[in-house]
């Protein structure tokens, strides 16, 4: 047995071969792949080209080309920014941006950035974001940024989306997570809230009240015209006949027998009278 092969066994040295031999592989690789959610640019002794390799195996020339991965998913980025309104109020602001990197222009992104996208959120996105802000927000007063949040966050998105699309970047969504004021301005509008409630609900109490005295107006109205028609209806001849009928109900329940006093019997002719009649 040879002194090398005492110093290597033949099982480790048969690995390390292997390994090798592996690595040469991997060097001299005729081929490059693209996975999914990624587009290639290809680099020859660094130079890059200005055709995009789209998913899939790509033939290249070992040692002189490699071929450089750059994602083309959606991603997340948030970001926040002091700025000023229009009534000169401090305003902290922090929005949620979605954004990906346009397939077709990864070989001019990758010239102008590198071949790392993680990079993209703090030299271009959150910049660019926070001059955004800064510029919509000094059109707005710090009422209207809470009053009209839906135009606030449309103009910011659209000055962000035309800054990205110079770098070949696509804004998917744009939020905004908060607007923060400053504690002084925040208590002043708390009591401009409180006040604006108190007045509605004042105002509710008014009209409440309103409409029930229309109602008892109402009310006492349909009780007169209701008097003032029975009185209407209300003739002598009515009144006499009332009386017969009065005169006839008493007969039928009198017993017979005339109401007495200490003095003996008060005749009542009439009530005798009817009844003989009767």
């Amino acid at each position: 047995m040879s002194f090398e092969s005492n110093r290597f066994p033949s099982g480790l040295l048969r690995l390390i071969q292997i390994v090798v031999a592996i690595g040469v592989l991997w060097l001299l690789a005729p081929y490059g792949i693209v996975p999914a959610g990624t587009r290639g640019v290809m680099t020859t002794f660094g130079k890059p080209s200005d055709d995009v390799l789209d998913e899939g195996i790509h033939l290249r020339f070992p040692l002189a080309q490699s071929i450089h991965l750059l994602e083309t998913r959606v991603q997340k980025s948030e970001g926040e920014g002091d700025a000023a309104s229009k009534d000169l109020q401090a305003v902290h602001t922090r929005v949620a941006i979605n954004y990906h990197l346009e397939p077709h222009q990864v070989a001019q992104a990758f010239k102008a950035i590198g071949p790392s996208t993680e990079v993209i959120a703090d030299r271009i996105i959150l910049p660019a974001a926070q001059e955004s802000m800064k510029a919509v927000t000094a059109r707005f007063t710090a009422e209207e940024l809470i009053t009209r949040r839906t135009d606030v966050r449309e103009g910011i998105a659209s000055l962000l989306r035309e800054k990205m699309q110079r770098h070949g970047l696509v804004l998917d969504e744009f939020a905004i997570v908060n607007f923060r004021f400053s504690d002084s301005f925040s208590k002043a509008i708390e009591a401009k809230v409180g006040a604006e409630q108190d007045k509605l609900r004042a105002e509710r109490d008014l009209l409440r009240i309103r409409v029930e005295a229309e109602q008892k107006v109402t009310q006492a109205k349909a009780e007169a015209e209701s008097l003032a028609l029975q009185r209407a209806q209300v003739t002598p001849e009515l009144l006499k006949l009332r009386e017969v009928e009065n005169q006839r109900a008493a007969i039928a329940k009198w017993n017979g027998v005339l109401p007495t006093t200490t003095y003996g019997q008060v005749p009542l002719i009439g009530i005798a009278a009817a009844a003989a009649a009767k």
